[in-house]
């Protein structure tokens, strides 16, 4: 490092005005809103920041989770498409693996209130939806930085293993990882079935 700073000492100057440079020609000739500002503020902290991820929020959940029933969850290209469309990434590395759900963020955040299971790691943190959910499970096949992650897509539907915490600005417990869809056996399936057609 000290031999960058000696031999390059204009360019290292550069690259850290880079950052603010951006904001500042944004903020004075851009057409944004004062939402849209902030947004953009928490992009660029996200971005440069050198220490840990902020904490999963409700907003966070909602953006990255949860899906518009408009688009057929058994397309084979969904996982790659959405994980790019919502920015799911983690530093810009792909997710290994990801959840969406067709549910209403309210349902969803209601199985917050349901006892402890166990995750599938075993460890008893996890709470179940009451409800059978559709979803899509998203497996990365190829990819380490974003935009060239490529995932498997699979169709979902089955009880909602989450995992809750604390959002202390809003006051509540909000969901905050999917950390599976059971899949439904042909007993508990037949039985869906016939209850509907009641």
């Amino acid at each position: 490092m000290w031999t960058l700073l000696t031999m390059q000492p204009l360019a290292l100057l550069l690259l850290l005005m880079m950052q603010p440079l951006q904001f500042i020609i944004l903020k004075n000739f851009g057409d944004f809103t004062d939402e849209k500002l902030e947004e953009f503020e928490d992009y660029l902290g996200d971005i440069y920041s050198p220490g840990p991820a902020k904490p999963p929020t409700k907003d966070t959940f909602l953006r990255r989770i949860i899906i518009d029933p408009g688009r057929p969850l058994t397309d084979s290209a969904y996982c790659t498409e959405e994980i790019k469309m919502k920015n799911v990434h983690n530093n810009f590395s792909c997710v290994r693996e990801h959840f969406f759900l067709q549910i209403a963020y309210e349902d969803v955040q209601k199985t917050c209130k349901n006892l402890n299971v166990p995750c599938k790691n075993g460890v008893k943190k996890c709470h179940r939806s009451k409800e059978v959910i559709e979803g899509v499970y998203c497996n990365l096949t190829g990819g380490a930085k974003m935009t060239d992650c490529e995932y498997d897509s699979f169709y979902r539907q089955g009880y909602v293993l989450i995992t809750c915490r604390w959002q202390n600005n809003i006051q509540e417990i909000v969901p905050v990882y999917v950390d599976d869809i059971m899949a439904l056996d042909n007993d508990v399936k037949a039985n869906i079935y016939h209850n509907a057609k009641k």
